[in-house]
């Protein structure tokens, strides 16, 4: 289904006048990206297009939460769709509503190239945000948010992250060659040394690497996503997703999840036993995914995002070799929200609570946690 939005006028701030109402070039149009054929043509040419705009990434989440994917475009129904910026509408009475571009996502460019286009959506956004009463409008994109900021009236606020992605360009030789010598070159060594088992696969390993990633999550104090959305995501992506695995004597040692799209390996989430992380265990785990991506003819490694706070899961993607750089969450808020219980972007003593609170959760009370709290927080 196709809805379209007319721009209201507004006084300045840089804002294209508006054309008469029935325009064509003041139309912006609602679509699903779900059931809209043109999507998948427009990721495959936009090459800021990634694996968190996929169908598959869009599927997964409205499966798990329930949440509708939204873009909105200047592209009419009859023409190719050659701009878009793509949200999920998160509604929670916990925590309120709003557009997020996009949930339990790293990132996700704007798909818009023209600053006149981009200004006809802004301006559609916003005066859905207000007729439907949304708390904020969230963008995760990797470049500068300054043109959506030129073009609206309402207040932004910022978190922000670190990012880190690996040029797979060069022979597997040099890439090595790339890490630190003592803690990832040493590492990756002594876990071949070790005889460390290594198994890859999705589905049949799902439930060692989510005991692995509860184990991880509990250790940073915050519940994991409910098993479902990884089983989703198994079923949504089939082959572009793999669960590899370490085993020391039989025993579930680290694990990863990586997702494949286009000429894109990434690293999605990951788990490990403290008690064995001497071994290398997860260092012998990025080895593998790097080598299979070469293999694959795929040219980048995407690290993800890491929180601010986590220096030592930032020293250890930066000792892979990889490219460092600002990820900046902004938030345009609508006049009169203020933060929501539970908001991660919020350093409020109520998050702080739950935090510590999680920290002492027996494993299966925390797990339930994830699968209560996870639809309100995304």
């Amino acid at each position: 289904m196709t809805e379209t939005l007319a721009i209201q006028e507004r006084e300045p701030n840089n804002r294209e006048a508006a054309t008469p109402r029935g325009a064509a070039r003041s139309r912006v149009y609602e679509i699903d990206p779900l059931s809209d054929l043109r999507w998948d043509g427009l990721l495959r040419r936009n090459p800021h297009a990634s694996v968190f705009q996929s169908y598959a990434w869009l599927d997964a989440l409205r499966r798990t939460y329930g949440y509708e994917p939204v873009a909105f475009t200047t592209s009419a129904p009859n023409e190719d769709l050659d701009n878009a910026i793509v949200f999920c509408r998160v509604e929670s009475w916990l925590t309120g509503k709003r557009l997020v571009s996009l949930p339990f996502s790293d990132y996700c460019e704007l798909l818009v190239d023209d600053a006149g286009k981009l200004r006809r959506l802004v301006g559609a956004l916003e005066s859905k945000a207000f007729e439907q009463k949304w708390r904020y409008i969230e963008l995760r994109p990797l470049d500068s948010t300054e043109s959506f900021e030129s073009a609206t009236v309402l207040s932004r606020s910022t978190q922000e992250y670190t990012y880190h992605r690996l040029d797979l360009t060069p022979d597997l030789d040099n890439l090595f060659r790339n890490f630190h010598k003592d803690s990832t070159q040493r590492k990756v060594r002594r876990a071949e040394r070790e005889g460390l088992e290594y198994r890859e696969g999705a589905g049949e390993l799902l439930d060692e690497f989510y005991d692995l990633l509860s184990i991880t999550r509990q250790r940073h104090r915050v519940p994991p996503q409910p098993r479902n959305w990884y089983h989703n995501l198994i079923t949504c992506f089939g082959n572009a997703l793999k669960i590899r695995m370490a085993f020391k004597d039989g025993h579930a040692v680290a694990g990863m999840l990586t997702l494949q799209y286009k000429n894109v390996m990434t690293y999605k989430y990951g788990g490990s036993d403290p008690r064995f992380n001497k071994f290398g265990s997860m260092h012998l785990l990025f080895w593998k995914a790097f080598q299979e991506a070469k293999n694959s003819g795929l040219t980048a490694f995407d690290f993800g995002r890491t929180d601010a706070a986590q220096a030592g899961l930032i020293t250890f993607k930066g000792r892979w070799g990889s490219k460092q750089s600002r990820l900046i969450y902004s938030r345009y808020v609508l006049p009169g929200n203020s933060p929501a219980f539970l908001d991660p972007a919020v350093g409020s003593w109520k998050t702080q609570l739950a935090k510590r609170a999680f920290a002492h959760m027996p494993a299966r009370a925390l797990k339930l946690a994830g699968r209560v709290l996870y639809k309100h927080i995304g």
